[in-house]
């Protein structure tokens, strides 16, 4: 979709969804030097943590396979990522909890042809684990 095509309030669940797996919770952890040990020692998680009673993901890795789930519909045409606020990382996400994103556009700016939408991951029970903006300067239709 190019800029002309969003229109503010629209909505979309997309088509995919990602089942988190234990390569996002320790591998690309370690990738990005989080070495908390909730994404790692499952012992001391399972024993005494009142946060999640399991590993859990790094919220990053949350945002960005929410974003990735999002990306067919709201930025094949992007030049460039402008922003990304507001983030909320409402529940903790870990091994085997699969993620849908849903969007709405909530802005269009005309000079500077940036889209603005709001993202929700939501988890095979339907509740909320993610939720931002993010703003994303768009190619226009005819555009070289």
């Amino acid at each position: 979709m190019y800029f002309e095509d969003f229109e503010v309030g629209t909505r979309r669940r997309h088509a995919r969804g990602k089942t988190v797996t234990d390569f996002e919770v320790a591998t690309l952890c370690h990738l990005v030097m989080n070495t908390a040990q909730a994404h790692f020692n499952e012992d001391l998680m399972a024993s005494g943590s009142s946060f999640a009673p399991r590993r859990v993901a790094f919220g990053g890795i949350t945002a960005s396979i929410v974003i990735g789930l999002a990306t067919p519909d709201t930025s094949e045409h992007a030049l460039a990522e402008v922003g990304l606020d507001a983030i909320r990382l409402r529940k903790p996400v870990g091994v085997g909890d699969t993620l849908y994103a849903l969007t709405e556009v909530v802005a269009k700016d005309d000079a500077d042809d940036t889209v603005t939408f709001r993202h929700w991951g939501i988890d095979q029970d339907d509740d909320v684990v993610f939720e931002g903006l993010r703003t994303v300067r768009m190619k226009r239709r005819g555009d070289g």
